[in-house]
């Protein structure tokens, strides 16, 4: 689930895989995914993203409601391009930059040691002490707590805290190009993004099974990315957002 919310795939016109598509989802409540990344590899390297919910409240119930930051981090390999796709906010009060490191960080060793400290957690059985089962009477999803940890949570490589030495560029105020839905071009190199005053909204209760709720695609509203309502065809960049 995280992964198919992080948001890169090769762009839909690029040819031999040198353009990718960098379209994060974020989910309107924090009650279930506070982070996700992705990579598309290719033959040129690895195109990667990763998010993050920041300043989140201490109180839960608060999840669906607060204002929080996002911070994005994204990385086009050496010889590529990318095309940076961000969702409308659903508040006026959204502030989003954008800003660049001066040189690339060592992708390999950054892996390697986002790996090691990963698998030190699954050793340590640092997981979460719950799953999510389907109730097939109620035809509803459900939280079942355990007693035994489940999975591992681990950070993106593109979060890993030897970054906090990058140096990076100048802020560049991107506010007004992404509340107008325009598409930012970009060359190779490692990106950061941060979303201050992003609303978080309670999340559509469907009635449907997870992935299948009629709830959204019933709604009027079909969100940024449908470019007619009144219609069933789509445009070609419609449908990388189809997951």
């Amino acid at each position: 689930m995280a992964a198919a919310v992080a948001g890169v795939s090769l762009d839909p016109t690029t040819t031999g895989g040198r353009t990718a598509l960098f379209w994060p989802r974020f989910p309107k409540s924090a009650a279930t995914i506070q982070y996700a990344s992705a990579i598309q590899g290719t033959a040129r390297g690895d195109f990667a993203i990763a998010w993050r919910f920041e300043r989140l409240p201490i109180n839960t119930s608060n999840h669906n409601s607060a204002f929080v930051t996002i911070r994005i981090r994204f990385l086009i390999p050496p010889s590529a391009a990318g095309v940076l796709r961000l969702p409308i906010p659903v508040s006026t009060k959204t502030q989003t930059s954008l800003r660049h490191a001066l040189f690339i960080p060592n992708v390999t060793l950054l892996k390697a040691s986002a790996s090691n400290e990963c698998n030190k957690r699954r050793e340590a059985r640092l997981g979460f002490p719950y799953s999510w089962e389907y109730n097939m009477t109620e035809k509803q999803w459900y939280k079942l707590e355990s007693k035994k940890k489940i999975g591992t949570p681990c950070n993106s490589f593109l979060f890993h805290p030897s970054l906090n030495r990058t140096k990076w560029s100048g802020e560049s105020d991107i506010t007004n190009a992404v509340s107008k839905r325009l598409d930012q071009s970009l060359v190779s190199g490692f990106y950061e993004i941060v979303l201050n005053n992003w609303k978080l909204e309670k999340e559509i209760e469907g009635s449907g099974r997870i992935g299948n709720i009629p709830e959204y695609f019933n709604s009027k509203n079909l969100g940024p990315y449908c470019k007619d309502g009144s219609t069933f065809e789509w445009h070609i960049d419609d449908a990388t957002h189809i997951i």
